[in-house]
């Protein structure tokens, strides 16, 4: 009893703590800036100056204009979790559910906050001449159902060319402060699109093909990823699930504990990847091979080259209309750079990279080749992250960072590139359809609204 007493009290400390820190204060910054009002206050600061001397709503007081020091103070309820810079999914094996203030509290933290101590590895500006889509739009009950009731932000069906389903949160949820101008956190989409700039990076004669051998690159000699295939490593087959945390072993380091996302290769080389610990090849999904073959391909490339690059893909090929950056981890220091795999980039422009990929299959480009080649080389699942709530969880295979095998449609080519919290974009290469959703969190009917609308047929 006492034990959980103490952990009670530990839970509680924390959230109260944490109510005083910077981050709440930005926040309430942020719910005053857009008008959030029945979430704040605005009371006064304490006095300081001659105002500490004066009686407050004097006629001296208001004189030294001291009812210009003013201090926002929030009113809510918002969740932490612990301070933890993300949502959870599930606590104790159970589905977690925010309420209405931590999930604009967490909206806050992706969009701004989360970011502040990451510098942008790579900035890429607006197209001059972004891809400007059709439109053939229907009206959906269930998807507008889904985004009063849910923490859905946008919902788009693209099939035959043109958007048939268009929908944003509304202005009483979300839209006031999610746009078409957004820029929202990828998540694990990243991954995804990291194979895509490799594949293009193929195509350009940087990097010889999936089957090359990482035996060139100085900086990860004589670690477990020296002289692996890159076909293995975007497989998540490299055989390194020994260096990762049985806890949480997608993101934290065993040895050290430390979070995969906020580590530079040369540092996770240093310190993470000393010893060499050989596992089964199987799959085993973690954070680190996405940024280790990004990083790869900066190598080979160089880094003023890498940027025309990037250029070259998002500005010319797939047209982005309002810019879009990839993150450095936060122990990225002058000498010692990477670029990490998140990005954030508008909800249209990540429907504008879908397509890019549905184009290359469709028309048999030298990518489109190189998309077709992960599929042939995929490769099964483990069984213990089958469920049947989440795209993350309804595949039974895995392709070049890419989620394939979509449960009763595994020989279809569909590719599923899947980020924490519902940033899920669906590209069915046959049937010429995308299921793009942007969300907080992850607690809308994937199955119903992407899921099925994949599998049924025209």
């Amino acid at each position: 009893m006492k034990k959980i007493l103490i952990a009670i009290f530990i839970l509680i400390f924390s959230n109260s703590v944490h109510a005083e820190t910077r981050l709440t204060k930005e926040f309430n910054k942020w719910l005053a800036k857009n008008e959030f009002t029945q979430y704040y206050k605005v009371g006064f600061a304490e006095p300081t100056g001659k105002c500490k001397d004066l009686e407050k709503y004097s006629h001296l007081w208001y004189y030294n204009k001291c009812d210009k020091d003013k201090k926002i103070i929030g009113n809510y309820d918002v969740n932490t979790y612990n301070n933890s810079s993300e949502i959870p999914e599930k606590i104790q094996g159970k589905d977690v559910k925010p309420n209405y203030e931590t999930l604009l509290y967490y909206f806050w933290l992706y969009v701004n906050e989360n970011w502040t101590n990451n510098d942008r590895y790579s900035d890429i500006k607006p197209s001059d001449n972004p891809y400007q889509f059709k439109f053939d739009l229907r009206e959906d009950k269930y998807i507008k159902k889904q985004m009063q009731k849910t923490a859905l932000l946008s919902y788009m069906l693209y099939e035959d060319g043109k958007i048939v389903i268009d929908e944003m949160s509304p202005k009483n949820k979300f839209g006031k402060v999610f746009t078409n101008e957004t820029q929202f956190h990828s998540q694990s989409v990243g991954k995804s699109l990291g194979s895509y700039i490799l594949g293009h990076a193929i195509c350009k004669g940087y990097v010889e093909s999936i089957d090359a051998k990482l035996n060139d690159w100085p900086l990860i000699e004589n670690s477990i990823y020296h002289n692996q295939k890159i076909i293995d490593i975007i497989n998540m087959a490299a055989g390194d699930q020994a260096y990762f945390s049985s806890k949480n072993p997608s993101n934290r380091y065993k040895k050290t504990g430390r979070s995969v996302s906020n580590t530079t290769i040369k540092k996770a080389m240093e310190n993470e990847f000393k010893e060499i610990k050989k596992s089964k090849k199987k799959y085993a999904y973690n954070n680190f091979p996405p940024p280790l073959i990004m990083n790869y391909i900066i190598f080979k490339v160089g880094e003023e080259k890498y940027q025309e690059l990037l250029d070259d893909i998002f500005r010319k090929k797939v047209g982005i209309e309002h810019g879009m950056y990839f993150v450095e981890p936060e122990t990225s220091e002058p000498g010692d750079r990477s670029t990490h795999s998140t990005f954030l980039a508008t909800r249209y422009d990540y429907l504008r990279m879908s397509k890019a990929m549905l184009d290359d299959w469709q028309n048999d480009t030298c990518e489109g080749k190189y998309l077709k080649s992960l599929f042939e080389r995929k490769i099964n699942k483990n069984a213990e992250w089958e469920n049947n709530k989440d795209s993350f969880g309804l595949t039974k295979s895995y392709a070049g960072f890419f989620h394939t095998g979509l449960k009763g449609m595994q020989k279809r080519p569909i590719f599923i590139m899947d980020g924490y919290g519902g940033q899920i974009f669906t590209i069915d290469f046959e049937r010429g359809r995308i299921v793009a959703t942007i969300a907080i969190h992850r607690d809308f009917n994937w199955k119903k609204i992407g899921y099925s609308v994949i599998k049924k047929g025209k």
